[in-house]
């Protein structure tokens, strides 16, 4: 039973609290350093379990959090932006922060965020990570690349950055102050990438012991690493009601203003969580040639608009399988099993090192084009690929629902479908060895 309301301004250095009880009266107020101790002593001493706190989301807010769960009834994260909105006041001190907290808290009024739990938690923290050492990466790449351009040399390669640009940057003519600064960045780079190749060493084992990332990855253009921001950012799926409320909270819907009879839609909202967003947007940059449903959506909106329109639109789509996907426990039923494989299998051997043996099974014999100079692999169907990974299967053209079929039958994509549940023997490229023929035939 909850007897008291209890907010909590939080500053870096010190936090202010006030008690509310049931029937509005301010009981009591006091301040507390921010620090690890002085929280649990304030725990142990002034709350109890028919306690309910409330704090804005800040730096340290689940640092705070994680210690005062033991002691209380319950936490609940304010909104800082929208509390403000609600409760601006004319005179504003840290006590009265923390009052109006309580207050509101105490009315049901208080705008809350979705408190994680420890895991995604963590898995944000790592995430935010790697964005940040990935900016830094970029950040010291665009200065080497100003220092050559102040300098007015060119790169005579496609990438400066590939394994022949690098040795280039380390011995070209430079001025000593240029020199010295494109030395200082390689240094810098150098740690970054392997800052980077450590986390990600860390990155892609929570990725394949976690079975919906695996599922995420059967969406085209989405790897472990955009599977797992999108993951961190949206943490339970089961607290969106539907597959546009995903979207809203990505900020891939359009703004909206309207007043009277008119209706105006403009860009992108863009709440949320920049990364999860950036990564789905940078996903749908691969849809543009996939022969599946979301394919078909980018190029006859790309028709129609233009390509960045049906680029942010096909990361919308994708945030919507996204919901039902893990909603359902389904992979995505129109995955090329291909390239789908190619995905899963680097994972794996990322993770584990682990590379199955492919070829005829004991027993089997030789192929039938054993000695004909042709070489063959063998395509998994989509279920064949899925049971092989250890994820769920999916229904064919035959067993999906009336509605989907017609979708489908309307957009010309059956041949599609049924082609990917079944099984089939290709030829392998020969790559470079076709080219030297080419060269002898001449």
């Amino acid at each position: 039973m909850i007897t008291t309301y209890v907010g909590i301004d939080v500053h870096k250095s010190f936090c202010v609290a006030s008690f509310i009880n049931l029937e509005g009266e301010e009981v009591n107020s006091l301040r507390f350093d921010t620090t690890k101790e002085s929280i649990l002593a304030f725990a142990a001493e002034k709350l109890n379990n028919e306690c309910l706190v409330t704090f804005e989301s800040t730096t340290n807010a689940w640092g705070i959090l994680e210690i005062l769960e033991p002691y209380v009834h319950g936490i609940v994260v304010s909104n800082p932006r929208k509390t403000k909105a609600i409760a601006e006041a004319k005179i504003k001190t840290d006590k009265v922060d923390a009052r109006v907290l309580g207050e509101l808290l105490r009315v049901n009024y208080l705008p809350t965020v979705w408190t994680p739990d420890k895991e995604t938690r963590n898995l944000r923290q790592r995430m935010g990570r790697r964005r940040s050492l990935v900016e830094q990466r970029t950040a010291v790449k665009n200065r080497l690349h100003s220092i050559l351009h102040q300098e007015i040399i060119k790169v005579p390669f496609d990438s400066l950055f590939n394994k022949k640009g690098r040795e280039w940057l380390k011995t070209v003519e430079l001025i000593e102050w240029a020199r010295d600064a494109v030395d200082s960045d390689l240094r810098i780079l150098a740690t970054i990438e392997n800052e980077i190749e450590l986390l990600d060493s860390v990155l892609v084992k929570l990725g394949y012991s976690n079975d919906k990332i695996k599922l995420l990855m059967t969406l085209p253009g989405v790897d472990y690493n955009t599977a797992l921001s999108v993951l961190a950012a949206l943490g339970d799926i089961n607290r969106f009601s539907e597959a546009d409320k995903v979207a809203g909270y990505l900020g891939l819907v359009p703004s909206t203003k309207q007043s009277a009879n008119k209706c105006y839609y403009g860009r992108i909202t863009k709440q949320g969580n920049t990364n999860a967003r950036w990564m789905l947007i940078q996903a749908a940059q691969h849809v543009r040639n996939h022969p599946g449903p979301i394919g078909n959506f980018y190029r006859k909106l790309a028709k129609k608009k233009n390509h960045n329109v049906a680029v942010v639109a096909s990361a919308r789509k994708l945030a919507t399988y996204v919901y039902y996907m893990l909603k359902n426990n389904e992979p995505y039923r129109y995955a090329q099993p291909k390239s789908t494989e190619a995905k899963l299998s680097k994972l794996r051997i990322k993770a584990t090192g682990e590379r199955r043996v492919g070829g005829n099974k004991k027993g089997e014999g030789r192929h039938q084009n054993y000695g004909s100079g042709k070489s063959t692999r063998y395509v998994r169907s989509v279920n064949e690929l899925y049971e092989n990974e250890g994820i769920p299967i999916v229904a064919s053209f035959d067993e999906l629902a009336p509605g989907e079929q017609k979708h489908l039958r309307a957009n010309k994509l059956v041949g599609m479908v049924r082609d990917i549940h079944k099984g089939k023997r290709e030829e392998k490229k020969r790559g470079n060895l076709n080219k030297k023929t080419t060269k002898k035939e001449k």
